[in-house]
């Protein structure tokens, strides 16, 4: 910092040396204001150069991870709908078997038979109808047609989890014709049991292969969910401003406005009194 003569007044160096400090002063009093004004430490990369790159990363990462864990339950709601609809397939081929039972018994009549038999039709009809209404944006996913799929549950390329269902649950491909659930008699009812444990049996499967890829994206969730929070958290430990700090901080530039507006005004007052010299 230069030093003054008090006896040259044409050029006034501590009154310059005071506004320099003044300029100073009311800079960093601007970044405070404006960092308490956006709650933000690096508001540009000139902030923080190596820090906003950092960030900005972070922030990228995060987002992707909010993306991944929107597959997730997207994936786990297509899931839900699949077994959903199994589930109700099953409690018809439950139904079908109690009716079978039934009819396996020579105690029942030809009216009786025959009433049993136009409600397994109708059975085997709506197991036909929830495997064709079963569907996921339009794409039907328990009649055989839904396998080798891949969805993207992280943020790199190679973070993907495969699926496929590939049993169809129809009638056609369950064997559940007129002929093998024939309950005309007791020989055939007893016969039709065979094909309606073997369908009921190819359902258990496939709902215990959704349960388990729901358990395993149950935890992908979580992890995800936890990875978001933590990049979160790392990101706003560099751009987020501190607001305590910064306050305080502001007070202090205030202070020291006031001060340096208050030497820079004595600074222009001092080079009065060389006038004594000429009285």
């Amino acid at each position: 910092m230069a030093q003054g003569d008090a006896t040259r007044i044409r050029t006034n160096i501590a009154a310059l040396n005071a506004l320099n400090a003044l300029h100073k002063v009311s800079n960093k009093q601007q970044i405070h204001q404006f960092r308490l004004s956006t709650g933000m430490r690096i508001n540009s990369a000139a902030d923080d150069p190596a820090g906003y790159t950092i960030g900005k990363k972070l922030e990228a990462r995060s987002r992707v991870l909010g993306a991944s864990l929107n597959n997730i339950g997207d994936m786990k709601s297509m899931l839900g709908i699949a077994e959903g609809g199994l589930l109700n397939i099953n409690d018809i081929l439950v139904t079908m078997k109690e009716k079978a039972l039934q009819a396996a018994s020579d105690t029942l009549g030809s009216a009786e038979r025959y009433a049993i038999t136009l409600q397994m039709e109708q059975m085997n009809s709506e197991i036909d109808d929830i495997v064709r209404e079963t569907r996921w944006n339009g794409v039907q996913l328990i009649d055989g047609t839904y396998t080798a799929k891949n969805f993207q549950t992280g943020p790199d390329g190679n973070d993907f989890f495969s699926i496929g269902i590939s049993t169809n649950h129809d009638t056609t491909a369950s064997g559940l014709n007129t002929a093998s659930v024939d309950v005309s008699s007791a020989t055939t009812a007893t016969a039709a049991l065979v094909t309606l444990d073997s369908a009921i049996a190819d359902v258990s499967h496939t709902l215990e292969n959704i349960g388990s890829w729901v358990n395993r994206l149950t935890v992908k969730e979580s992890t995800v969910s936890i990875a978001i929070s933590n990049t979160d958290a790392a990101y706003s430990r560099i751009f987020d401003a501190d607001m305590a700090k910064e306050q305080l901080e502001s007070t202090k530039m205030q202070i020291l406005q006031q001060t340096a507006t208050a030497m820079l005004s004595q600074a222009n007052v001092s080079s009065q009194n060389i006038l004594s010299l000429f009285q």
